[in-house]
């Protein structure tokens, strides 16, 4: 039976005060959809709401976007939304990064429970650049943040001022992940880098993305004997 991922995606489109769009960065799910298609993972979409999300970041002189689009729609993926879907069939979350998924992400309790079952059963949660969003209220049952003391990498302060962004998110993303306990790892400004730390992956920007889907696979290899299956 062949391990399923389930990529979350946002559906806020409203970049702060702007009067600009964002949405998810389409680098961050295309990357890691040819990583994990690749290796024979089956895969599922989700967002808050569900059905289709808008994409931001569309570089059609890379390959594997277009590739991607080709084989979804110009659109990308239509989504199920979170409150339906069934957290025992996934073995790996993976919160696709983008502007928008600091709105959306944080305060999805549907989102938050598929998480940490998955977690809790063994699976691996993982998210890249502004994906992190999705993790900072998560919790273990003890009631201590799953960030809490674990090596963690996201887009950091330094990263929002340079993009002109830092006044527009609801938050500094790095700030609230090390005020959940979380131990921040980082490269320079807009290279890849990605933390590990047992069954959490997390990347830091979008040059990451492949680099993060790859370290998924390895965490589902290694734990592979410590997850739960449900069928």
């Amino acid at each position: 039976m062949n391990k399923k991922i389930l990529m979350v995606l946002t559906n806020h489109e409203q970049l702060g005060n702007t009067g600009l769009k964002t949405g998810w960065y389409l680098p961050e799910a295309a990357h890691p959809w040819n990583v994990f298609t690749q290796a024979g993972y089956d895969l599922s979409w989700t967002s808050p709401k569900g059905g289709f999300a808008r994409m931001d970041g569309v570089d059609l002189d890379d390959p594997i976007q277009v590739e991607f689009l080709n084989t979804f729609s110009e659109k990308g993926p239509d989504t199920q939304a979170a409150s339906a879907v069934n957290a025992d069939e996934f073995d790996a979350i993976f919160f696709v990064g983008g502007h928008g998924a600091m709105w959306d992400f944080p305060a999805d309790a549907s989102l938050g429970a598929i998480a940490m079952s998955i977690y809790n059963r063994g699976g691996v949660v993982s998210a890249v650049c502004h994906g992190p969003a999705g993790l900072i209220n998560l919790k273990l049952s003890t009631g201590q943040y799953l960030v809490a003391g674990k090596k963690v990498a996201a887009f950091t302060n330094d990263e929002e001022v340079a993009a002109g962004l830092a006044d527009e998110v609801p938050f500094l993303l790095s700030s609230i992940l090390e005020q959940r306990g979380a131990l921040m790892t980082a490269a320079p400004h807009f290279e890849s880098h990605i933390a590990t730390d047992g069954r959490l992956v997390t990347g830091q920007n979008p040059d990451s993305a492949t680099e993060t889907a790859q370290a998924v696979v390895v965490a589902l290899k290694t734990h592979e004997d410590s997850l739960v299956r449900q069928l």
